[in-house]
């Protein structure tokens, strides 16, 4: 690999990963039991009976 090549191959690299850090972040991983379960807890809040 000549010299050339490696300091732009570094360069990219590193632009690589300044572009990644101001890419808006990806919503965090929620398995399908997880999400089912928060489903069930939103809809029992919401079903509720009022108190009185």
């Amino acid at each position: 690999m000549n010299r050339r090549k490696k300091i732009k191959q570094l360069l990219q690299a590193h632009a690589k990963k300044a572009s990644a850090k101001l890419a808006p972040a990806k919503p965090k991983y929620i398995s399908k039991a997880d999400r089912l379960k928060q489903a069930a807890e939103a809809n029992e809040d919401s079903v509720s009976p009022p108190e009185s």
